[in-house]
């Protein structure tokens, strides 16, 4: 029984060592994320404005700029993969390449080549690991990127994507992000960042999404505003369409990094209360061997006096 109660209390203590891990890890996480969902939010309007802006550019100048105009048929496509960096954040990053490898399928299915642009050393990891190609990885900064962060993955896929095809260029952007809805709530989602889509009003409508991509939405009866440029719509495109694509990939890391912290939330504070549990589970387990252990001291405490007193008659 004493080995028993060795052990039980070895791992009582053990399990006390990792909650109390978790349980800063969560505290840490629920500090880091309020000013994660401030720094998403805030970043928000502004690129919403920016995008609404080379909408409204595209769509008025009839301009036929390379970031806008679709490469005819289609035949490659780069597709930026945004994870984190560490583990101990549930299923955000394995929810975010299950999602990025469903784009590829349906990519190749329509005779595409993928090509991957890797954020956060888990995908880096998970493609490694299957000895899979990728063009570029960006590690380090998942949990809080900064700017210039999305400056260096903007410049390098605007790059790519202005190549010619056999020169290594892309016809299509993609960026896999997850969408930080609320504390519980974050999704894996896939934007189409080039060629810049300009939809119309009614489709953009039913847009599940933060961002507006379309060009501005009119009421019922609404007529459109008449636009002039200067000094050329060619020019202000060329002003406007790198502002919006760095943006777009900032409020992508943005949006990630506080779903990121969100789930690491969650599941130290899932981890924190099975160790508990487990606490508790020991603990009984300790007082039953405890008191079988007391109970089998007693009976041969009566057994012995039992047969002190057979002796003496």
């Amino acid at each position: 029984m004493g080995a028993q109660m060795r052990i039980y209390r070895q791992r009582i203590k053990s399990v006390n060592s990792i909650k109390k891990i978790t349980n800063a890890m969560e505290l840490i996480a629920a500090a880091r994320v309020v000013k994660a969902r401030q720094r998403a939010a805030e970043a928000v309007p502004y690129t919403t404005a920016l995008t609404r802006a080379v909408s409204a550019v595209a769509t008025n100048a009839n301009e036929d700029h390379p970031l806008t105009r679709p490469k005819g048929t289609a035949t490659r496509a780069g597709v930026v993969i945004i994870t984190a960096d560490r583990g101990l954040a549930g299923a955000y990053s394995s929810a975010a390449l299950k999602e990025s490898a469903q784009l590829v399928e349906r990519l190749r299915g329509e005779g595409k080549e993928v090509v991957p642009y890797l954020v956060g050393r888990k995908a880096v990891s998970y493609y490694t690991f299957r000895k899979r190609e990728y063009a570029a990885e960006w590690t380090g900064f998942t949990d809080a990127p900064t700017f210039e962060n999305a400056q260096e993955i903007a410049e390098r896929i605007t790059a790519d994507f202005l190549k010619d095809t056999a020169e290594g260029g892309h016809d299509e952007i993609h960026v896999v992000y997850t969408r930080f809805r609320s504390m519980v709530r974050q999704e894996p989602h896939v934007l189409r960042l080039l060629p810049l889509e300009v939809v119309d009003a009614a489709e953009a409508g039913d847009a599940d999404d933060d961002l507006d991509l379309s060009v501005r939405q009119y009421e019922e009866g609404e007529l459109p505003p008449a636009y002039s440029f200067e000094p050329n719509a060619n020019e202000v495109l060329d002003a406007l369409l790198p502002k919006y694509v760095r943006n777009r990939v900032y409020t992508c890391l943005l949006s990630s990094a506080a779903s990121e912290l969100a789930a690491r939330q969650r599941a130290m504070k899932s981890a924190t209360d099975n160790a508990q549990e487990l606490i508790k589970t020991f603990e009984r387990l300790a007082n039953q061997a405890r008191q079988a252990g007391i109970t089998q001291e007693i009976s041969e405490i009566v057994g012995g006096a039992d047969a002190l007193a057979d002796a003496k008659k």
